[in-house]
């Protein structure tokens, strides 16, 4: 009876753990060093584990032969082109897509209405008129024929910015398909739109600068991740390419100056016999650029006029893209750069508005950017590099780019205008290897050109700053706008309803500069100098960059590759900076300094009693009293009986002896993390002699507390001062808590705790 009574109270007992278990509500991992297993694409034979392209991995190739003609009276420009689509996938594919993107200017473009819009109270007449009551400029494709090599009309079926060609035959894996375009489009004013292409009008001298790109009908991406890569163009998301060799004839009036993507294979043709003799000086000239049309002789020709054309010939291997500039105003000028083994040449074109700073300094910023980029990840393979000024752009394309940042009438300009130039150049020259080459997927994946090219812009401009100090005179270093942590928290402190993810498509951020250029910039700047370390980082991001040349990299790709290279696990930080919109957080809670005596304390002496136990019955102990005890300051560092001195003696080596005696003060320091990022913390320790020691804890201390973080200090001085993150290296967006004793600015904390809230 006794034993059932037994089983009774057994399960009662059960049933009343059970109940109190309820409480306890089961969860899944969300450990945030936990692998991205469930956020990464799963690997497999076209892209491996490692981050590198698989056995399997292909891509399309597209060739074009061009005739381009640039009306300049009428402001249009006329294309007719063949296209050679080799089909190196495993599919068989019953219809081909290309991008029309000119059609984001039409007018009736879906793009114009994907804005909200508001009337505001008070407005300028010449803002309100152009917002609510201006024609759309009448752009877009006017495709007049598609045919195939034969000449026989194609059905094709246009969709906003996508054309789709219905094939008759299906083109099977391996085979190559010919076809043909004609089309033309109305140039637009880009300075009116801001747009990446058109020209501007100079009103004083009635002649325009064209830079055009986008101007043609061009193929879609397809790859073993999206199919087609047919999204439609908004505007913010920009280009995916295939590769492909390009044979293009450009004509213009015969008093246009043009440079373009590809080889100039008819250079005596369309050179006075005066810039071939600069063009050959120029080859040899590594220090200072040559000017192979000077500002006299540019003033002299923009006052021309002429019903003469003149073609210029282009060749271009293995390029995703093609534009070109042209104008009667530009001066050029050119020099050589040693990339490697190889002569590159550094071009510059500007109309006599965009000096003296442009002589000055815009070829010298090419030079410099394909020196730093070409030794971070890949010699540059192409044999130029030209910058354009244009103004208000800031846009790129394989071998040329468009480039902002223009005096004063006077010629005078600020270091705001000049900052702003050089550093749009090296932006844009750097974008030749981020997408240009390390071919990566703009329309949906903004932050894999511009967060790396970024990153890359700011260590080539520090590196600009080094080699000419003259041009930063004033500062310490060159100024850089984005890379350094501190820069980033501004946004990443910002409202949380107006964040998106640094993995979120371009047309759906609030703040596209600082999520897709900024944030990833900062992070990569961080992996580098805090995280990994130069030389680990280093080595991962060259073998990115090598193994995706002239490919299509995804973001696992590049992930996994940094991962695979360094031996360093980073899905913590893949996940925190670019999956999320967290932020970082981290602060001294609190610091407790501690004696140490071996009489043993009142309650721990009556509890032995209470179970009857004496203290000669436990080993030889230790106890810790804390700083508030009202015994503290009585007691010395060390209070040893001489039974637990002899305990010592007998066990420990003098050299183990001798850091007892030379002890003074133990710390119990609690950090703790309010913000979500998991990062590691860089602290420096100072004495009160004025002395100072670092310490740098790996981001991993957080993985089983994520919110506290405890360390024993055990020192000779007496320390007198804690400081989390001294140089501003993690981008802690809250610095009222990184010091101890705490010094907050109350002002200062109000304002972060409302801008987070």
């Amino acid at each position: 009876m006794n034993k059932f009574f037994s089983y009774i109270l057994c399960f009662f007992i059960s049933l009343l753990s059970f109940s109190q278990d309820q409480k306890k509500i089961g969860h899944t991992n969300q450990n945030k060093f936990k692998q991205l297993y469930d956020e990464f694409a799963t690997p497999n034979a076209y892209r491996s584990a490692s981050g590198a392209p698989g056995p399997s991995y292909y891509q399309q190739k597209a060739d074009y032969k061009m005739k381009i003609l640039l009306d300049d009276d009428k402001q249009m420009l006329y294309g007719e082109q063949e296209v050679v689509y080799t089909n190196n996938s495993p599919s068989t594919l019953e219809y081909l897509w290309l991008q029309l993107d000119q059609n984001i200017r039409k007018k009736d473009s879906p793009s114009l209405l994907k804005n909200s819009q508001s009337v505001e109270e008070i407005n300028t007449i010449s803002r309100f008129a152009n917002s609510h009551l201006k024609e759309p400029f009448d752009g877009g494709f006017n495709i007049t024929s598609v045919t195939n090599s034969n000449g026989d009309n194609l059905s094709f079926t246009i969709n906003q910015t996508m054309l789709r060609i219905n094939l008759q035959t299906p083109l099977s894996p391996g085979d190559v398909y010919s076809f043909n375009v004609k089309w033309w489009y109305n140039i637009n004013n880009h300075v009116i739109d801001r747009a990446r292409s058109g020209y501007e009008y100079f009103e004083e001298d009635n002649n325009r600068a064209y830079v055009i790109a986008q101007f043609f009908p061009r193929m879609c991406v397809y790859n073993d991740v999206e199919g087609w890569q047919n999204h439609q163009f908004w505007g913010n998301g920009e280009f995916a390419l295939p590769f492909g060799d390009y044979e293009v004839d450009i004509t213009v009036p015969a008093n246009f100056i043009l440079d373009a993507t590809g080889e100039l294979i008819n250079r005596k043709e369309v050179f006075s016999k005066k810039m071939m003799e600069r063009y050959e000086l120029a080859k040899n000239s590594f220090n200072k650029p040559v000017l192979i049309v000077n500002q006299d002789e540019a003033e002299k020709n923009e006052k021309t006029s002429t019903k003469k054309t003149k073609t210029w010939k282009f060749k271009a291997e293995n390029v995703r893209d093609y534009a070109f500039a042209a104008s009667k105003k530009f001066i050029w000028d050119m020099m050589a750069v040693k990339v490697g083994n190889k002569n590159v040449m550094a071009v510059s074109l500007y109309p006599k508005e965009g000096n003296p700073l442009w002589e000055e300094w815009s070829t010298l910023a090419v030079a410099q950017t394909l020196k730093t980029v070409s030794d971070f990840t890949f010699d540059y393979p192409y044999h130029k590099a030209i910058s354009v000024h244009a103004k208000n752009q800031g846009m790129e394309y394989p071998m040329i780019c468009w480039n902002y940042g223009r005096p004063e009438k006077d010629g005078s300009y600020s270091d705001r205008v000049k900052f702003g130039m050089i550093s749009v150049i090296i932006h844009e020259i750097a974008h030749n290897y981020f997408p240009m080459i390390v071919n990566s997927d703009e329309r949906q994946w903004g932050w894999m050109d511009e967060g790396l090219d970024t990153f890359v812009q700011y260590l080539a401009e520090q590196e600009f700053g080094k080699n000419y100090p003259s041009a930063i005179r004033g500062y310490k270093n060159y100024p850089s706008r984005r890379g350094p942590a501190k820069k980033i928290i501004s946004y990443m402190s910002y409202d949380q309803d107006f964040l998106a993810p640094i993995m979120s498509n371009p047309e759906n951020v609030y703040q596209l500069g600082p999520n897709a250029y900024g944030k990833p910039a900062t992070a990569l700047n961080i992996l580098r100098e805090t995280v990994m370390g130069e030389e680990l980082f280093d080595f991962a991001f060259k073998t990115y960059s090598r193994r995706w040349m002239f490919k299509h990299p995804t973001p696992e790709d590049f992930f996994r590759t940094m991962e695979d290279a360094s031996a360093v696990d980073l899905d913590w930080f893949w996940r925190g900076w670019f999956y999320t919109t967290d932020y970082v957080d981290i602060g001294v809670e609190k610091i407790r300094e501690l004696k140490f005596s071996d009489s043993a304390p009142e309650d721990y002496l009556k509890n032995l009693s209470d179970r009857g136990i004496e203290m000669s019955d436990v080993p030889p102990l230790i106890f810790a009293v804390q700083d508030d005890n009202e015994n503290f300051n009585e007691i010395q560092p060390f209070e040893l009986s001489p039974n637990l001195k002899n305990y010592l003696e007998e066990n420990f080596t003098q050299k183990e002896l001798s850091k007892f005696s030379s002890t003074n003060y133990f710390y119990e320091i609690s950090f703790n993390k309010p913000g979500g990022l998991v990062m590691p913390i860089i602290v420096e320790y100072t004495y009160e002699d004025g002395t100072s020691f670092r310490e740098k804890y790996p981001a991993q201390i957080w993985r089983k507390n994520d919110s506290e973080y405890k360390r024993v200090l055990v020192s000779s001085k007496k320390i007198v001062g804690v400081q989390i993150d001294p140089d501003e290296k993690t981008a802690d967006v809250n610095s009222t808590n990184n010091i101890w004793p705490r010094k907050i600015n109350e002002t200062n904390f109000d304002k972060f705790r409302k801008r987070r809230n």
